[in-house]
């Protein structure tokens, strides 16, 4: 495992916050598993840890919505990646507003969609799922602050367990 913990080091994902509104409960995670997986027709996969709040909205939500947030908005990282919803509503502390489907989207996330979930996929300790995006927003292409990334995100403690 030491040669693929090597390659595994290397890399320095986008970290973003997923979304999940369903039966009248929100929930929202940081995510660094998270990619386009399809150009025509446009898809994209964010996987969500098993042992995290979020999951449990998200399987019975209908859309999701993910967010870039730059690497200025620790504050926000810091409470949606190492604060449980079990424990805290999130929501309460940051800005947001209803979106497409009821989707839950932050108002100072640098870019962000909301994406119709069109498969959900088992892998090891994550779920992932497949979005077709529906509405999306943001400071355009090369605006705003660079965006938060793995390596700006490892002292983050999980606000839920982890093995």
């Amino acid at each position: 495992m030491a040669a693929m913990d090597v390659f595994l080091d290397r890399l320095d994902p986008d970290m973003c916050v997923v979304t999940a509104a369903a039966g009248g409960e929100r929930a929202g995670c940081l995510v660094g598993f998270s990619s386009q997986c399809s150009i025509r027709p446009v898809r994209y996969v964010v996987w969500i840890s098993d042992v995290n709040h979020t999951l449990r909205v998200a399987r019975s939500a209908d859309v999701l919505a993910v967010h870039l947030i730059a690497r200025g908005q620790r504050e926000t990282a810091e409470l949606f990646g190492g604060r449980s919803g079990d424990d805290v509503d999130k929501f309460r502390r940051v800005r947001w507003r209803e979106a497409h489907g009821g989707a839950a989207v932050l108002e100072d996330a640098e870019a962000w969609f909301v994406g119709r979930v069109v498969e959900r996929a088992e892998g090891g300790d994550h779920v992932g799922f497949v979005l077709e995006p529906v509405e999306w927003g943001g400071r355009g292409k090369g605006a705003g602050d660079p965006v938060l990334r793995l390596s700006g995100a490892r002292t983050i403690r999980p606000g839920h367990p982890v093995d």
